[in-house]
């Protein structure tokens, strides 16, 4: 796969009005050929100036080869642009941002991705899950070159009698009902440990809890126990746990270091 590192270093050849002269950046050029567009690879003479006389130019994809994708899109967003070079129907893609800079792909591959699993749960909110495709779109995460595969636990599957909270919207919740003791609880271990202590018994519970719900790797996951946060191995699979209610800077926190560390130790 051929994807350069960043858009500063693909220039754009409409008309070579200056001749052989390049911007001194420039790596790749993407050339305006017979109505259609050729990539290049490029090598410039030494200098200081801003324009450089150049030395070779290599072909890396015909015309035919190359597809403009019709829409403007986050340039930054690198495991986003992979995904989507992948669906062209020519080994070529040249992306636009929003910008007006240009970048491309060619013979794009899905192993240079990094899959994360994410473990949530709704409702409410999925916060974790929301709040990293929020950023996702900001390309936040795109040197990272990741994909996601969700895995959100919808508790209005689950046939309990009481639910964890009254922001999920049922009927029947550990923190708005008196309960009798003979009741099937979809809870955590927190939810566990309130009822003890207020009722004094054990109940029948349903394990709702992301982080345990983990079955692969490398994993980001939820809790409601500050001290499960940071990196676990849950089932024998390697992950990162961040609190219920964390920051979007939290978060984004949390996936580098996961992504840093899985690729360095993975």
């Amino acid at each position: 796969m051929i994807f350069p590192k960043s858009c500063k270093f693909v220039g754009y050849a409409g008309s070579r009005f200056l001749g052989d002269t390049t911007y001194f950046l420039s790596q790749y050029l993407i050339c305006e050929k017979n109505g259609g567009f050729q990539v290049c690879a490029v090598s410039l003479a030494e200098g200081t100036g801003m324009m450089r006389d150049l030395v070779s130019c290599e072909v890396i994809a015909e015309t035919h080869e190359v597809t403009m994708h019709p829409e403007r899109v986050n340039l930054h967003n690198r495991g986003d642009l992979i995904q989507r070079a992948l669906q062209s129907s020519t080994r070529c893609t040249i992306f636009t941002g929003i910008d007006e800079h240009m970048t491309f792909i060619c013979d794009p591959d899905s192993t240079n991705l990094t899959i994360i699993h994410v473990y949530d749960v709704t409702p409410p909110r999925p916060h974790l899950a929301e709040t990293i495709k929020e950023l996702e779109k900001t390309g936040i995460f795109g040197e990272l070159e990741l994909s996601w595969e969700f895995h959100i636990n919808d508790l209005t599957t689950i046939a309990a009698d009481v639910y964890p909270c009254r922001a999920s919207g049922f009927d029947r919740t550990i923190d708005s009902d008196l309960l009798q003791g003979d009741e099937a609880v979809a809870g955590c271990m927190t939810a566990r440990q309130i009822l003890s202590e207020c009722y004094g018994k054990e109940f029948s519970f349903i394990d709702i809890c992301p982080a345990n719900a983990v079955r692969k790797e490398p994993f980001i996951a939820r809790c409601c126990r500050s001290e499960r946060t940071g990196f676990w191995v849950f089932e024998g699979k390697r992950g990162i746990v961040v609190h219920w209610g964390d920051s979007p800077k939290t978060i984004a926190d949390a996936v580098f270091a996961l992504a840093n560390s899985w690729r360095e130790h993975g």
